[in-house]
C-alpha cells in the first residue's frame, strides 16, 4: 500500500510539474483562436461543412516550427524580435514591422472587443459598444495592475474558456465518420471560395502578432526565474529548451484541436441546416441558438467573452514589445509602470483607442479583411528574417535552431507567400 501510495504522489507531482512547465506556448496558442478567429473557422464549417478539417492537420507542423523559431530567438538572445531586428540588421526593418503589427493589431483588438460587446449583448441586452468599451479597461487595467507571476496564471486559467467549444461539439451531435474524413482525407477544388478559405485559416492560424508575443514572454519567464539568457550558458540550456519546445508542441496542439472543434460545430448545425454565411463570432452564437439549442447557444457566447480576454491582452502586449525594442524603451510585463511608462502607455492605447473601431460605425468585417491582408504582408518576409536571426551566431551563440525547424519555417513561408499572392490575385 505504501508503495502504491508513494506512486500516485510521484504521478501527481509529474502531472503537476509538466503543467507548470506550460507558459508562453499553452497562452500564445489559446490566444491563436480569439473572437475574430472563431468567426473565421464557424464560417469555414458552415460553408464547407466537414470538407476543410484537414487543413488544421495541416497547419500544425508549420505554426508550431515557426513559433518554435521566435520562441527560441527570445530566449537564447534575451532579446526580442524587433530588438534583434534593429540591432543584427537594420531599423527600418524594425520600423516597419512595427508600424504593419501595429495597424493589424489596432484592428483586431477593435474588432475582438466589439465581437466580446457583441456576445454580451446577446446574453442579457444592453449596449454592445459600451460592453467593449469595458471589456478593453478590464483587458489595460489586468495588464498594467497585476504583478506578472499572478497575471501568466490569469491567462493560464482563461485558456479553459477554450473547452467551451470542446463542449458544444458534444452537444450538437457529430457525424464521426464524415468528421474523421474531413480532418484525415484532404479535399481541395481548384475554386476561388475554397482558395480564399485556405488563405483565411493559414492567415488566422499564423498570426505576426504571436510571434512577437512568444519571444516576448520566453524572456519574461527567464526573468521571472532569475535565469540567464540561454546564449550564456548553452551547456546548460538543452532542459529549458526542452521545456520551451514541449510548450509550444502542447499550445499549438491545443488552439488547432478548439479550432477543429468550432468548424465542427459550425458545420454539424448550420451547415447541415443550410445556412452557409457567418461574418462574426456573435452572428455564429446567435444562429445557433434555433438550431442547437439555448444551451449550446450560451456556452458558444460565453466562449467569445472568455478567448476575447484572453488574446486582447496578447495582441495589445505583443503591440507594446515591438514598439518598445524598436525605439529602445524598456519593456516588459514583469516590470512595474514606473519602470516602463512607454511600454503600458502603448498598450493602453492600441486597447482603448481600438474601441474606436467599433464607435466609429466601421464594419468589423472588412476591418478584419484588412487586417488579415496586412498580416500577410507582414507574415511572409518576418518569417524569412526569423529563420535568418535563428541561424544567425551573432544572435543564437552555439544554439542555433536544428535544421529541421528551419526547413519547415522555410516552407511555411513560402505557403504563406504564394497564399498572400493568391489572396491579392482572387
Amino acid at each position: 500500500m505504501v508503495s502504491t501510495s508513494t506512486e500516485q504522489t510521484s504521478k501527481s507531482q509529474g502531472n503537476s510539474g509538466f503543467l507548470k512547465s506550460l507558459g508562453p506556448g499553452l497562452v500564445t496558442g489559446a490566444a491563436d483562436d480569439d473572437p475574430s478567429g472563431i468567426a473565421t473557422y464557424s464560417q469555414i464549417g458552415a460553408q464547407f461543412g466537414y470538407s476543410l478539417g484537414w487543413t488544421m492537420l495541416f497547419s500544425y507542423p508549420l505554426m508550431t516550427a515557426v513559433q518554435g523559431l521566435s520562441a527560441g530567438i527570445g530566449a537564447v538572445s534575451g532579446n526580442g524580435l524587433a530588438k534583434n531586428l534593429k540591432q543584427h540588421y537594420t531599423p527600418w526593418l524594425a520600423y516597419g514591422s512595427m508600424a504593419l503589427l501595429f495597424i493589424a493589431n489596432f484592428i483586431n483588438i477593435g474588432a475582438n472587443l466589439s465581437a466580446m460587446g457583441a456576445a454580451l449583448r446577446l446574453l442579457v441586452g444592453g449596449p454592445q459598444i459600451i460592453y467593449a468599451l469595458v471589456f478593453g479597461v478590464v483587458c489595460a487595467t489586468v495588464q498594467i495592475a497585476v504583478p506578472y507571476p499572478a497575471y501568466v496564471r490569469v491567462l493560464k486559467w482563461l485558456t479553459l474558456a477554450l473547452f467551451a467549444y470542446v463542449a458544444v461539439v458534444l452537444i450538437v451531435g457529430v457525424p464521426w465518420g464524415e468528421a474523421f474524413k474531413g480532418i484525415f482525407i484532404p479535399h481541395f477544388e481548384m475554386s476561388g471560395t475554397m482558395f480564399t478559405a485556405i488563405v483565411a485559416i493559414l492567415g488566422t492560424t499564423i498570426s505576426p502578432y504571436l510571434f512577437f508575443w512568444q519571444a516576448g514572454e520566453e524572456i519574461e519567464e527567464l526573468r521571472r526565474k532569475g535565469a540567464p539568457y540561454l546564449k550564456r550558458y548553452p551547456a546548460v540550456a538543452k532542459t529549458e529548451l526542452g521545456r520551451i519546445r514541449m510548450d509550444t508542441l502542447v499550445g499549438m496542439g491545443f488552439s488547432n484541436v478548439v479550432a477543429i472543434c468550432i468548424m465542427l460545430a459550425a458545420a454539424a448545425t448550420l451547415h447541415a441546416q443550410g445556412i452557409d454565411h457567418i461574418e462574426t463570432s456573435a452572428q455564429a452564437a446567435e444562429a445557433l441558438k434555433p438550431v442547437a439549442g439555448e444551451f449550446a447557444f450560451v456556452v458558444f457566447a460565453v466562449g467569445i467573452i472568455g478567448t476575447g480576454l484572453l488574446s486582447v491582452p496578447v495582441l495589445a502586449g505583443s503591440t507594446a514589445y515591438a514598439v518598445a525594442e524598436s525605439f529602445g524603451w524598456k519593456e516588459g510585463l514583469g516590470r512595474k509602470l514606473s519602470e516602463a511608462k512607454a511600454f503600458y502607455v502603448t498598450i493602453v492605447v492600441a486597447t482603448l483607442g481600438s474601441v474606436a473601431v467599433t464607435m466609429v460605425g466601421l464594419d468589423p468585417v472588412r476591418a478584419l479583411y484588412w487586417s488579415a491582408v496586412v498580416n500577410g504582408v507582414l507574415a511572409t518576409p518576418l518569417i524569412v528574417l526569423m529563420v535568418l536571426m535563428s541561424r544567425n551566431r551573432a544572435i543564437m551563440g552555439e544554439l542555433k535552431a536544428p535544421r529541421w525547424m528551419v526547413a519547415i519555417s522555410v516552407f511555411t513561408a513560402v505557403v504563406m507567400g504564394l497564399s498572400t499572392i493568391g489572396m491579392f490575385v482572387l
